[in-house]
């Protein structure tokens, strides 16, 4: 019988719509899923994909497409909210928006899937954190904070789920080129608030917007490619790190801590260039 696959964030273009569309050309049944099904609709006619709305940010949402696919078949992925702007100047509302979808999203969904997967004794969870989990990097401290309780999320299920047969894997993927952006609340033509302490630095906040976005970042079809052959193993590998500086930041997070965030600094925050 040909593994079912639910995947959260399946818009056309991003992450989710790659691993879409390379669960489903390895013979996978995938349910590809998102909060607007019309974001689905550039996704490849490849293998069996079957489309549902589901919003993680609503238990009933999250619950009834569960539901559906429960009593149509009998492992997952989730999307990600950006956000890009320095730590004192993100908005309470937009912090918790970002926590609301990449923490609180993250524990709906497996608390509507696991224990299915429980009674069968089989299913493979997968949590997409980030490499800036490790690494936090100027001007994305918010997004890094949700990612690392991803993190600790992920590490404390894998060993609770030791004793029900369920396999969980933790992927931080470094730069890895995607749609995202076109939908992240970070770039909707993107301003300092008129008070930022950081006005001197807009041209290192706004690099970092499109970080991921290089010609040195990896292809959506490369990662998708790399995490289906992965994790359809027998046994799958718990933690997976590719794409753009990955292996960088991860060295990095094993250094002294102040010569570490010291380099990170560095490396990503420059004041802007002199106006001629």
């Amino acid at each position: 019988m040909a593994p079912v696959v639910l995947i959260t964030g399946s818009s056309a273009g991003g992450i989710g719509g790659s691993l879409v569309e390379s669960f489903a050309a390895a013979g996978c049944i995938v349910y590809a899923s998102a909060r607007r099904m019309e974001s689905m609709d550039g996704l490849k006619d490849v293998g069996d994909i079957r489309k549902v709305q589901m919003d993680v940010d609503s238990d009933d949402s999250v619950s009834t497409a569960v539901k559906t696919i429960l009593d149509t078949e009998g492992p997952h992925r989730y999307p990600d909210q950006q956000c890009v702007t320095p730590v004192l100047d993100v908005s309470l509302e937009t912090a918790e928006k970002t926590f609301q979808t990449n923490v609180f999203g993250v524990l709906r969904t497996q608390r509507a899937v696991v224990p299915h997967m429980a009674e069968r004794k089989s299913g493979l969870v997968i949590n997409v954190g980030s490499i800036s989990a490790i690494i936090p990097i100027p001007f994305g401290g918010i997004y890094a904070a949700t990612k690392a309780a991803v993190r600790s999320i992920t590490e404390a299920l894998y060993n609770e789920c030791r004793p029900l047969g369920v396999n969980v894997m933790l992927i931080e993927p470094g730069g890895v080129r995607s749609n995202v952006y076109r939908y992240s609340i970070a770039v909707q033509r993107y301003e300092l608030p008129s008070n930022s302490l950081y006005k001197d630095y807009i041209d290192s906040i706004m690099a970092r917007i499109y970080s991921s976005q290089g010609p040195s970042s990896m292809k959506t079809d490369e990662f998708a490619g790399f995490v289906v052959k992965n994790s359809l193993r027998p046994k799958p590998a718990r933690y997976l790190s590719i794409g753009a500086k990955s292996t960088f930041l991860w060295i990095l997070g094993l250094l002294p801590r102040s010569f570490s965030l010291w380099v990170i600094w560095k490396f990503a925050a420059r004041r802007n260039a002199p106006a001629n």
